[in-house]
């Protein structure tokens, strides 16, 4: 077995096990976000989630993402070596701007990411702005 030297890596993990996200207080997620084109994409780690323990919830303009991550099943008479992996639920707020269409946005969980694209609202792109007005004739003859 690999022998680590790392003397504070045993007390970042009894921290971590202390620490384990519960539905009342649940631990953050890693999330990443950008804006592509005309949406917003916002990727959280997930690994190790089954897509039945993640919930999705828009509340005005709140998007909670929460999700559990539960111990793997092992047999009888197993003694685990190491169990680094943090288990419990995790959760993440976001507050979206009212230049958001949060009834558009979409969902995808695939390798262990969850990935939601939300578009921009349609009132909040740019567009143009068409001119209307007389020619320079018009504006003579009517000052005639």
């Amino acid at each position: 077995m690999l022998m680590r030297t790392d003397p504070f890596r045993e007390f970042d993990r009894l921290a971590q096990q202390l620490t384990t996200g519960t539905w009342s207080r649940p631990s953050p997620m890693p999330m990443d976000a950008y804006r592509s084109g005309d949406e917003y994409v916002v990727a959280f780690d997930l690994p190790g989630v089954t897509l039945d323990a993640i919930s999705l919830d828009v509340e005005r303009n709140v998007l909670t993402v929460k999700a559990e991550r539960r111990p793997a099943a092992v047999d009888e008479g197993v003694e685990m070596q190491v169990a680094e992996r943090p288990l419990g639920v995790f959760s993440r707020q976001l507050f979206l701007g009212d230049t958001l269409d949060a009834d558009g946005i979409s969902a995808e969980y695939d390798n262990g990411v969850l990935t939601l694209k939300i578009p921009v609202a349609a009132r909040a792109k740019p567009r143009k702005i068409s001119i209307t007005g007389r020619t320079g004739t018009e504006q003579q003859q009517l000052n005639a």
